[in-house]
Parts: C-alpha cells; sequence; structure tokens
C-alpha cells in the first residue's frame, strides 16, 4: 500500500511514501504525507479529505497530480449547524479504573506533589526563580514526597488594563494554577505596585493565607535580596506541610487530561490523534474528563463538534468563540489560514481545514460536555473544550490552570514540549519521527501504519500510560528536566 484514503467521498489520496511520477497513479513527484488527486478537480470545487472540504481547486487539478498549497485555496466554508444530533455515549468499561494520586482538602486529586511559587508580575520573576533555585536535588531529598519547588513566571502582569479580557485570563491562569491538585503549597511573589494586584487576586477568588498558601512583594519587604531571604524561609516552612501529603488510591474519574497537539502533520488526524480520541473516549467512560483547546485548530471542524454538544446551548457557546475569533484575527489583519505553520505544510498539511479536521479527532467521539473560557475551571465531566490560541505553550498554561493534571500532547514534525506542575506524555504520528526523536516520545501512533497496529490498540496503550503516569510514572520531557519555562499566560490586548 502506498497511499491511504480517509473516506470514501474523498477526492485525495495521501502518500504514503514518496511517490516518483508513474508510481501508484502520479504523474509528478507526491512527496510522503502529501496529497494526490484521485480524479480530476476543476477550478473552484471542493476539495475533500475526511468526507469533508478542506479547501478548493485554485486551478484545474489534473488525476494524479500532487495538491498542496501550489493550487488549493483556503476559503471559509458555509455549513448548517446541528446540535446534539451526534450523541454517542461511551464504551462500557469493562473495569473500574483508579491510579495512586495526592488528595487535596478541594476534593480533587493530583497527580504530582509541587510547592509552586507564583509571580503577579515580570518585575518579581528573578526573585521567584531564585528562591526557587535555591532548593536543589539534595535539599529536597528530605522531603521524598515533593516533586520540586518550581517558580512560574511571566512577562506580563502591568502595562495593562485592570479589566477586561486580558485581565481577567491572567487572574484565572494565576488562581488556577493555585488552586491545580498537582500544587501542594503557593507562594505569591509581586513587586507591589503592579497592576495586577496579588490581593485583589486573593479577595476576587476567595483565597485564604495559611501554612499551604503564603504571599509577599518586593516593595513591602524591603528589596530584592529581603524577599529571596523571606521567599526561602517561607518555602522552608511550608515543605513539610506539603510533603504531608501521600499517595492514595484514587478513581480514575480524577484524571483531566489536557488534550494538546504541536508540531502536527498529515498523519496527525490518522494515527495519533484518533488514538488519542479514543483513549479520551475511554477515560470518559471511567467518569473522567478531556479538555480539547486550540480554537483556531478547530476552526472549519466546528460543526463536528456542536453536533455532539448536549444541547443547543452548549454548542453556541463554541460557536461564539469562533465568531470572537475570526473578529480577533480580522482586527489585526491576519487570517485564520495563517494556520498550519510552515513545518506543518512540509509534513503535508495545507489549509486550516485539513489541519482543524485532523486535530478535532483528539476529542474522541463522546458528547461535548461543557465549553470553557481560557483558564476557566473545567467542572463538567466527559469531553469538554477550553478556548485557547493554538501556541502550545500558551494553550497548555490555560488547560492546566483549567485544572488539567495530566498533558497529552500529539506531534508529527516533533516536540520536546514539557510543562509543570502537570507532566507531559508525546505520541509520535509516524514511526520515521519517533525513530529519530525516541528520547522524547513517548508512544509511537506510527505503528498503526507501519505495523498494522489498530487505533483502539494503541488508544488503549495511551490510557494505560495516563494511569502509569498519574501514579507516578515519569514521562520522557518530565525525565528530561522540561517545564519550568513553558508558562505562558495568553496575553490579550493593548500593552500600555
Amino acid at each position: 500500500m502506498k497511499t491511504v484514503r480517509l473516506a470514501a467521498a474523498d477526492n485525495v489520496v495521501t502518500a504514503i511514501q514518496p511517490l516518483e511520477k508513474g508510481e501508484a497513479g502520479a504523474i509528478q513527484l507526491v512527496p510522503r504525507g502529501h496529497k494526490m488527486a484521485t480524479q480530476s478537480i476543476p477550478k473552484g470545487t471542493p476539495v475533500r479529505k475526511y468526507a469533508q472540504i478542506i479547501g478548493y481547486a485554485a486551478q484545474d487539478i489534473p488525476e494524479g497530480a500532487h495538491v498542496h498549497s501550489h493550487n488549493l485555496a483556503f476559503r471559509a466554508v458555509d455549513v448548517a449547524y446541528e446540535f446534539a444530533t451526534n450523541l454517542k455515549p461511551p464504551p462500557a468499561p469493562s473495569a473500574t479504573r483508579s491510579f495512586r494520586g495526592y488528595k487535596r482538602p478541594t476534593g480533587r486529586v493530583g497527580t504530582r506533589n509541587y510547592l509552586a511559587i507564583l509571580t503577579s508580575v515580570n518585575c518579581s520573576a528573578t526573585a521567584a526563580r531564585m528562591i526557587a533555585a535555591h532548593f536543589t536535588p539534595a535539599l529536597l531529598a528530605a522531603y521524598p514526597n515533593v516533586d520540586g519547588v518550581v517558580a512560574f513566571v511571566h512577562g506580563t502582569g502591568c502595562g495593562m488594563a485592570s479589566a477586561g479580557d486580558g485581565f481577567e485570563a491572567l487572574q484565572r491562569v494565576m488562581w488556577g494554577y493555585a488552586r491545580n491538585p498537582n500544587v501542594g503549597g503557593v507562594l505569591m511573589a509581586g513587586l507591589g505596585c503592579e497592576v495586577n494586584q496579588i490581593d485583589w487576586l486573593i479577595e476576587a477568588y476567595g483565597l485564604e493565607p495559611g501554612p499551604l498558601f503564603q504571599s509577599m512583594n518586593i516593595q513591602d519587604v524591603g528589596g530584592l535580596e529581603k524577599t529571596i531571604a523571606l521567599g526561602i524561609r517561607k518555602v522552608k516552612e511550608m515543605l513539610p506541610h506539603v510533603n504531608a501529603f501521600h499517595r492514595e488510591e484514587a478513581s480514575a474519574a480524577e484524571l483531566m487530561v489536557a488534550l494538546q497537539c504541536g508540531g502536527s502533520d498529515a498523519w496527525s488526524g490518522v494515527t495519533a490523534n484518533p488514538a488519542v480520541g479514543y483513549a479520551c473516549d475511554l477515560l470518559v467512560a471511567q467518569g473522567g474528563t478531556g479538555v480539547l483547546a486550540e480554537t483556531p485548530e478547530i476552526y472549519g471542524a466546528e460543526h463536528l463538534l456542536t453536533a455532539r454538544a448536549i444541547n443547543r446551548q452548549t454548542g453556541e457557546k463554541l460557536l461564539g468563540l469562533i465568531d470572537w475569533w475570526e473578529d480577533y484575527v480580522a482586527r489585526n489583519h491576519g487570517s485564520m489560514d495563517n494556520n498550519p505553520s510552515h513545518g506543518n505544510k512540509k509534513g503535508g498539511l495545507t489549509t486550516i481545514l485539513e489541519k482543524s479536521l485532523g486535530a478535532a479527532a483528539k476529542g474522541g467521539t463522546t458528547p461535548l460536555t461543557g465549553v470553557y473560557k481560557y483558564a476557566e475551571p473545567v467542572t463538567a465531566k466527559g469531553f469538554t473544550f477550553m478556548d485557547s490560541p493554538g501556541f502550545d505553550a500558551v494553550s497548555v498554561t490555560g488547560q492546566i490552570a483549567s485544572g488539567c493534571n495530566l498533558v497529552c500532547f500529539t506531534t508529527g514534525r516533533g516536540s520536546a514540549f514539557g510543562a509543570k506542575p502537570s507532566p507531559s506524555m508525546k505520541v509520535a504520528t509516524n514511526t520515521q519521527m519517533y525513530n529519530r526523536l525516541a528520547a522524547d516520545m513517548d508512544i509511537n501512533a506510527g505503528t498503526i501504519l507501519s505495523d498494522g497496529q489498530s487505533v483502539e490498540e494503541v488508544g488503549h496503550q495511551i490510557f494505560e500510560m495516563w494511569l502509569d503516569m498519574a501514579s507516578g510514572a515519569m514521562s520522557k520531557s518530565e525525565a528530561q528536566g522540561l517545564g519550568d519555562f513553558e508558562f505562558v499566560p495568553w496575553q490579550i490586548g493593548a500593552v500600555m
């Protein structure tokens, strides 16, 4: 087999290997992962993959031709949205599954036990990093239940409006990290005069100072040096309390998995994303939660999700996000088709419609139970959606703030992403890349094509690794120490 057809209605196939002229009906070179026309496609008519429109022929495309950016044009597709018309229950679980996690006073269960230093503003970032750096592995050896002291610093917090989307998103991120079940204790550090005041956050979200939550700012303490010294003392006092948490048996229903992709290629929607989607269905069957994000990367596939929405209100909330993004991109003189990236296109993806149809597969097949703002707490069980850009670090930051205690990241071109405090696993879309980046990839979904494994078999493998990671097994990105620099809150609005 040299090509793969994904649906009977498609008028293109995808090359499993490079096709030379005359090979498998090709009339010219078709690179691996790229599309070939299986019939003549007149100019202006739809090109279909996944039985969906991925673009329109920019010129007459003969049968056997390479179909890519040079002859495939993007334009918005008019669809009639349906709501709650495709509601499939999750598969019946064969057994109730569990993991060993950290039970919190909030009722949530963590898969890790970090002490977090959160900064309200860029001006306190250095202080936070210096405090965290003091707590070396040798020093933390006395606290075996603590996974680390980590500083979450960012480049905003001042020079911003004190109300509106940007301010509210940053506050939700800070509160969300403070309340994430993978965080056992929190020290908040500020400068003092910033727009993003710690006191406002404490008041707005009902955070209460105590042995597991402390705050300070540089101006009140008396400078950087004194702030670092005080921060070290505070963390030392908090560590025994954080260490008091220990792993206990917990239901898999307590898992909330961030469903993410980056460095996508043509195989993302064929192998890794459907396999993750199947794992998501297995998690939902256990009462757990999957959180899909990256709104620009479901653009053109949103009609598939509204049909799965549990009711019209949920579906229309998703469409409201699409409307916001169209306006946001337009007023910034951009295009929704700015995504796929250069690397995505080199891997065979052509338009955002094609990319989105593959990306949406990470959400499996079960009903869409909730739609949330960026970094808003996800309260519904089942398959959910959170608004975010397609920029991986920004998107995952929002998902962790929303409550995700695991991250599952598919990639076709390759990625070395990790995100504390929630461990991240990487699922490769193709065997060639997996072998090249084996030190970074946790699971090879490329075996669906190279070895004949089924989507369901790889999906089970992914689900089992979620349970193992939740119980403390380290992912490859985690073992390599990734995650300290991937905290990137979404900056929305004017910088003033």
